[in-house]
């Protein structure tokens, strides 16, 4: 029976469960599981270097044992520096069979960041890339890592390619040998362990991964996310690709024959769910891609037939303007999840055009772990919705005080299922403003319609006031991805003394339209589609947008350079 209060339950794909039934065990049962039915396919790939299923458990239980006989004990977290790497997945599995804590570093930080991050989750050990050796040196002695890790690229390079990239990564980047020193060790001196007979045991609400929010705004926060957090979101991911697994067309998806290319970075939440934790449930063959480019992911789609692309905006506008991507063979790619950014209409429908891959947009958040929503493969997408609920997800609209609006109405999304984080790490105050009656308060402004899609109109911070109107950016951005000139947009709110803040677009022209579209013409396709307060004033042509490694454009950037616009 369908629910007035859950009406996209009536809009789910055939097969899809209403409510997900997971197994209340640790994470690295997903590995263990996999490794039992598919122990002689192919697990990692990485430029030639292969690990089959029964490897890849075998290796991330040496690297356990080798951390419980440097003195990992149970709770200890376990930073990972490391870019998408074999190294990185032994250690993420690695530190889950110990009975540790993965925090998920991004390798660009810098040393600020990296003594920020690692004082407040108090980490014992890290792993890292050589090269990010110096960088900890900085910091040693303000935080307590008692000890590094380091790893090369070129350890889990086929030759030549070991040789040639230590060539490049010596002219360019600077490479040296590291010196003694004692807290470094190298990270595959810990493989030559042997292998854990037992896993350490962990509860489904022990925590798992500590993972920090982006941070644009104050201080970065951890969000706790439990075995059971990240093993629901996992199942609820799976369930929603169950209809896919019934059809007897080119979308079918196999278990144990799917192939994905993993371009969003692991240590990102949707990286970690969609492309590592999803993966390794499958069965799949992850082609793993530590720096992406379009060309090169061309290239890897074409030689690996990839069934399975997760990836954000700007990675698929990225691929679409590369050269020859028109003549391409991308037949073998079944959906692409975009995640961890809004997608832009004309953008999914140019890639779906282009491609004949099915481009699903979700949506998600660090804080449950990450997704909650999407559209349904096969069923109606609706334009610049996010879709539906997944199994086992509450969603509503609120307003200030916590009373759910019409539907229809613009409120405040709250969300609540077994997904949800346990809480931000030592942040009592912070978790009880965002966790409330076990309701997670996501600062998204969204909206209902009557069948149970959701829209996300924009970030609350996002928002803004001009003039005493309310002006959601993506609304405005929307109107001009739909214009043919147009590759990038981002639109943010400056200072105004008059209207309190104004409406400043950036935008990226496609490199056919430089030079001959201006201001003006940009300013009379908005008038045509939105109401006159809601057309920017202010205009900035540039080559590109300031991005996170990930793709997000970085709105706080730009209102930080159009401030004095």
């Amino acid at each position: 029976m369908i629910s007035a209060k859950r009406p996209w339950l009536a809009h789910y794909d055939p097969g899809v469960p209403s409510e997900v039934d997971y197994p209340k065990a640790p994470l690295y049962a997903l590995l263990q599981e996999s490794a039992r039915r598919f122990p002689e396919k192919v697990a990692v790939f990485f430029y030639g270097k292969e690990l089959r299923y029964r490897e890849l458990l075998d290796l991330s239980l040496r690297f356990a044992r080798g951390l419980l006989e440097r003195g990992l004990q149970k709770g200890d977290r376990v930073a990972l520096m490391l870019p998408n790497t074999p190294q990185y997945v032994i250690a993420y599995f690695g530190t889950l069979l110990a009975g540790g804590v993965v925090v998920n570093l991004n390798p660009l930080y810098t040393s600020r960041e990296l003594r920020l991050l690692l004082g407040d989750s108090g980490a014992r050990f890290l792993v890292a890339l050589d090269l990010l050796f110096p960088r900890f040196l900085e910091i040693e002695r303000e935080v307590s890592v008692a000890k590094v890790l380091t790893t090369g690229i070129q350890d889990w390079l086929p030759p030549p390619l070991n040789l040639l990239y230590l060539e490049r990564a010596r002219r360019e980047m600077g490479w040296q040998p590291l010196p003694e020193h004692p807290l470094r060790e190298a990270f595959e001196r810990l493989l030559e362990s042997p292998p854990l007979e037992e896993p350490v045991p962990s509860l489904p609400s022990d925590v798992a991964v500590l993972q920090y929010t982006g941070g644009t705004t104050g201080t970065p926060k951890g969000a706790m996310l439990s075995h059971e957090n990240l093993m629901a979101n996992v199942h609820q991911v799976w369930a929603w690709m169950e209809a896919g697994r019934h059809r007897q067309d080119k979308l079918r998806l196999t278990e144990g024959e799917e192939v994905g290319l993993c371009a969003i970075p692991f240590f990102h939440v949707f990286g970690m769910t969609v492309g590592l934790n999803l993966g390794i449930k499958g069965g799949g063959k992850l082609i793993l891609v530590p720096r992406p480019e379009p060309r090169e992911l061309l290239d890897l789609i074409e030689d690996h037939k990839v069934t399975l692309f997760p990836g954000v905006p700007t990675l698929y506008v990225g691929l679409m303007q590369a050269p020859n991507f028109g003549h391409r063979d991308l037949t073998s790619l079944k959906f692409c999840i975009s995640g961890a950014a809004p997608l832009p209409v004309e953008v999914a429908r140019r890639f779906e055009a282009e491609t004949g891959a099915l481009l699903v947009e979700g949506y998600g958040l660090t804080e449950a772990s990450p997704v909650v929503h999407s559209n349904p493969l096969f069923g109606q997408r609706k334009v610049g919705s996010v879709g539906l609920p997944l199994p086992g997800v509450e969603a509503k609209v609120v307003d200030e005080r916590g009373q759910e609006v019409p539907v229809g109405e613009v409120g405040e999304l709250i969300v609540r299922g077994p997904n949800v984080m346990k809480g931000y790490w030592n942040r009592p105050t912070e978790t009880s403003e965002a966790l409330k009656g076990g309701w997670l308060f996501t600062g998204d402004m969204a909206r209902m319609d009557e069948e149970g899609y959701f829209y996300i109109v924009d970030r609350k911070k996002d928002l803004i006031i001009a003039g005493g109107y309310n002006i959601y950016p993506r609304e405005v951005e929307e109107v001009l991805y739909a214009h043919p000139a147009v590759m990038e947009a981002a639109v943010v709110g400056v200072p105004d003394p008059y209207r309190g803040e104004t409406v400043k677009a950036f935008v990226v022209l496609k490199p056919e339209y430089r030079g001959t579209v201006t201001e003006r013409e940009l300013e009379e396709h908005c008038r045509r589609n939105l109401a006159a307060y809601k057309v920017p004033r202010l205009w900035e042509f540039r080559e590109e947008l300031p991005k996170s490694l990930v793709g997000k454009v970085l709105r706080r950037v730009l209102r930080e350079e159009g401030g004095g616009a």
